[in-house]
């Protein structure tokens, strides 16, 4: 969890700008320095430790030495430090001034290799899939009903997991969204998958979802899809959201046809014929 965003400025020209980030982001606004990268040990020392910090600053050196520390930090560009290289940093920041807290806890997050938390329903959560989910996953597929209909996952789990840290890194890194895992909040366990990515070939986003077996008929597909197909259309802007169900496939179809799908084609994929539903936004 993040709990303070360390500026380390170098260029006391930027004072201004940060102050009124700070006066922007109110109570959970990040204290200032300007000063060296060991500054900001004399105040937090006693409060957290660096796992639960975000270091910000306009100097590539600091941030190669905030690296090497094993400390999560992000760049600042400004008008005065164009001729800094910061070429190795996964992420930047401008115009500090309009910064909000989600966005530089987001940052926090992927530098941590922790998972988003994407949204929360009445009865479950979504945040992004981590390597520990794997486990989880081969529970649930174990079912042989899971896999009438879609992809099994790798027999070998060190495949999957590797897998899984791919997609991390490729796919939650570049998209910011992708395919996510549910758990159930009464139990605090995983049950199931869901979310929206990019099936090649196809020009629009795409709903895919699995439950396990023990919480299938109980609407828990249908609550966390609805929020899922809501969360693309208001967060992610998404015009269109189609979904690929096998026509055997009747609880699926049901499904769609109950968020609001439309049927629009057929469609095949890797030689595989499908039902394709459309969700239009209105």
């Amino acid at each position: 969890m993040l709990k303070k965003v360390v500026f380390l400025i170098m260029d006391a020209e930027q004072g201004t700008a940060l102050e009124k980030m700070k006066e922007n982001m109110g109570a959970e606004g990040g204290r200032i320095f300007f000063g060296g990268v060991n500054d900001w040990e004399k105040e937090f020392m006693e409060e957290c430790t660096k796992e639960d910090i975000l270091f910000i600053t306009d100097s590539s050196v600091m941030l190669s030495e905030l690296r090497q520390r094993g400390d999560y930090g992000i760049a600042f560009l400004h008008g005065n430090n164009p001729q800094e290289d910061f070429s190795g940093a996964a992420y930047a920041v401008t115009d500090i001034e309009d910064l909000e807290w989600e966005s530089l806890e987001k940052a926090y997050l992927r530098l941590a290799g922790k998972p988003w938390m994407i949204l929360e329903t009445d009865r479950c959560l979504v945040r992004e899939t981590t390597v520990e989910d794997v486990e989880e996953f081969y529970r649930i597929y174990r079912e042989p009903s899971i896999t009438y209909y879609m992809e099994d996952l790798f027999p070998d789990p060190a495949e999957e997991r590797e897998y899984v840290r791919n997609y991390i890194r490729e796919i939650y890194g570049f998209y910011g969204y992708g395919l996510w895992t549910v758990l159930c909040k009464e139990k605090n366990e995983v049950i199931g998958r869901a979310g929206l990515s990019w099936r090649q070939g196809f020009d629009v986003p795409e709903l895919g979802f699995v439950i396990g077996v023990p919480y299938q008929g109980k609407g828990y597909a249908y609550e966390v899809c609805k929020a899922i197909v809501e969360y693309g259309e208001k967060e992610l802007g998404f015009q269109e959201i189609q979904a690929l169900v096998r026509k055997e496939n009747e609880a699926s179809v049901c499904l769609c046809t109950k968020l609001g799908f439309q049927w629009e084609n057929e469609a095949a994929d890797k030689g595989i014929r499908y039902e394709r539903y459309v969700k239009r936004r209105h």
